[in-house]
């Protein structure tokens, strides 16, 4: 087990480094005349120059990449060239406000996704087609449609929730909730969906294996032998598709909090894209790196719990 993980974890390093160095190369290789985009067009020629200087702009790329790179291992990502404010300050206090979005809607879709799966699979009938018209509806309708659904219901015609906002949980746990459910449930939609046919279909195939036969046929209820043997054979690609559908998450926040004005890395990430501050860009594009690489390995690691030949691999 130890050394899967330190496969994965040296794999997962190599992905990062590659991943950071595509991402440096296209943002300021392709960035034209970045110090004129900065100083904006009525500059004068002596302003710019100066302004590339301090930002390091006229030493060739390869030398800007292993200074940038030497600063990112020790914590040190740079300075956003409009805020002035360390890019590493900027976007750890977005951070948590995605997370608690994210980790609430992959909290919540798990939940629901095996509730529905396992049901159908074993009731069937109507209730197996009643999850998979959810399971359809929650592919086809967009996430901001969803989204603006439940703003118009729940928040504007019923009150039970902010349409907009967001409270940090250490200022009001219960206005931090508040202001989190309609985005949760709006980011969550998709993933149910997901989640819940890739578990329908697997606990369908785990009932008619042998061993449930062999096990029932051992004096063992069928409610035993489902959540303690048939879930997990069936966990193992269930939670391949519920990472896949954390990493969607990260990108569906973006729309997300958009709509409801929440303040986190969906947010910055388009204000530093319409900015151009690619010090900011690459900092996000490294910290979602990071986060993505993370969750692949935790799901790699709980799979090979689950079933010792994924560790052969």
């Amino acid at each position: 087990m130890f050394r899967f993980a330190l496969r994965r974890l040296i794999s997962g390093g190599a992905l990062l480094f590659l991943i950071t160095t595509v991402a440096y190369a296209l943002l300021y290789a392709g960035g034209g005349d970045i110090a004129r985009r900065i100083m904006g067009p009525n500059a004068t020629q002596e302003q710019v120059d100066r302004r590339a200087a301090e930002l390091g702009l006229d030493r060739p790329l390869w030398e800007q990449y292993r200074s940038w790179l030497g600063d990112a291992l020790t914590g040190d990502l740079g300075t956003s060239w409009f805020s002035r404010q360390p890019v590493l300050t900027e976007v750890t206090d977005r951070l948590a406000v995605t997370l608690s979005l994210v980790v609430g809607a992959t909290v919540l879709a798990t939940v629901l996704a095996v509730a529905l799966g396992v049901l159908a699979a074993v009731r069937r009938g109507w209730i197996d087609r009643s999850v998979q018209v959810i399971a359809l509806l929650g592919f086809a309708v967009p996430g901001f449609l969803i989204a603006l659904g439940l703003v118009l219901l729940l928040a504007i015609e019923l009150g039970w929730f902010r349409a907009t906002g967001y409270v940090p949980l250490a200022h009001s746990p219960g206005e931090w909730l508040a202001s989190v459910t309609l985005p949760v449930l709006a980011l969550s939609a998709s993933a149910v969906a997901a989640v819940a046919q890739q578990i329908r279909g697997s606990v369908i195939d785990a009932l008619d294996r042998d061993y449930v036969r062999t096990l029932r046929s051992r004096g063992l209820g069928f409610r035993q032998v489902v959540l303690k043997h048939v879930l997990r054979n069936s966990a193992g690609p269930a939670l391949a598709v519920l990472g896949v559908q954390f990493i969607g998450l990260l990108g569906g926040a973006v729309i997300v909090e958009q709509v409801f004005s929440i303040p986190g890395l969906g947010q910055l990430s388009v204000q530093a894209t319409g900015n151009g501050d690619i010090p900011l860009v690459l900092g996000l594009v490294l910290v979602t790196a990071a986060i993505v690489i993370a969750v692949n390995l935790l799901i790699d690691l709980c799979q090979a719990a689950l079933n010792p030949k994924v560790r052969l691999s």
